[in-house]
């Protein structure tokens, strides 16, 4: 069963969701990697807004490749999110709610998750031709001078993700590994 959810997220949309459920998401979400993170970061050390709202929002870890003529973004597949663990915590403290990657969060940002109600996604790695589809604008609103890894507000319909960690913290990478040891020890009876 697919469910849909609309940003900004609140922790009353997003309290029911286990790992492994199939999201599809529709609304504005920001796209953002590390080196955007850490431009994040200086800002907020000197005191200034950060360039968009971030009470509610979905941080999406990706770069795009660029643009070709006639389409709305490059490719557009996650990267590894442990990349950004050493920012998190502090925009879960602001009101982050959602982030989309691939791979595992460390323990410090999964507690951050459970007290801020927050959760993360995966969307799937190599699929980024097929994840561009669902993105129907993007609009640079930070830090142009990077590139690929710019701040973007963009604009989705549908856009594929998988709950990996809840708002309990419970971690689908670390269940499906318990699930299969279990299962490998009743193989060997």
């Amino acid at each position: 069963m697919e469910i849909r959810l609309k940003t900004p997220l609140t922790r009353e949309s997003v309290a029911d969701l286990k790992p492994g459920d199939n999201v599809l998401i529709s609304g504005v979400i920001y796209a953002a990697r590390d080196a955007a993170h850490k431009k994040l970061m200086e800002r907020l050390d000197k005191g200034e807004a950060l360039p968009f709202d971030i009470s509610g929002a979905v941080i999406y870890y990706v770069g795009p490749t660029p643009t070709r003529e006639g389409e709305v973004i490059g490719s557009a597949g996650p990267t590894t999110s442990l990349r950004m663990d050493a920012y998190t915590p502090r925009l879960l403290d602001l009101g982050l709610m959602g982030m989309v990657g691939k791979g595992k969060r460390n323990d410090e940002v999964k507690a951050k998750m459970v007290e801020h109600g927050a959760v993360y996604f995966a969307a799937i790695g190599g699929a980024g031709a097929l994840i561009k589809k669902t993105i129907l604008s993007q609009e640079t609103i930070a830090y142009e001078e990077l590139g690929p890894e710019a701040v973007r507000k963009l604009v989705v319909k549908d856009f594929p993700v998988t709950v990996i960690i809840d708002s309990k913290g419970n971690d689908l990478y670390e269940l499906g590994r318990e699930e299969y040891l279990a299962w490998k020890k009743d193989e060997q009876k």
